[in-house]
């Protein structure tokens, strides 16, 4: 298997990426009551998915990268219980 030259190549990360677009598409169709709320809630936590996978694909040692492949996880798992 070849390596990836960027993060943009990592399936996950595109996948994580559409994820975002799809939140926010979502949260457009919230109440203004909740822009500072739910809407903010979701899309921070959403955005922080792929961008930690971006910054854990560029870190050197094994634990620095799952440290922030983690992170990417517990964003999505914070998603998960927002929505619930």
């Amino acid at each position: 298997m070849e390596k990836s030259q960027s993060f943009e190549e990592l399936m996950v990360w595109q996948k994580a990426h559409t994820f975002v677009l799809a939140t926010y598409k979502l949260t457009t169709t919230f109440p203004n009551s909740e822009i500072y709320g739910l809407t903010s809630q979701f899309r921070r936590a959403g955005i922080s998915i792929p961008a930690n996978i971006a910054e854990g694909y560029k870190r050197l040692g094994r634990a620095d990268k799952a440290r922030f492949y983690n992170i990417a996880q517990g964003s999505l798992e914070d998603f998960d219980t927002i929505y619930d």
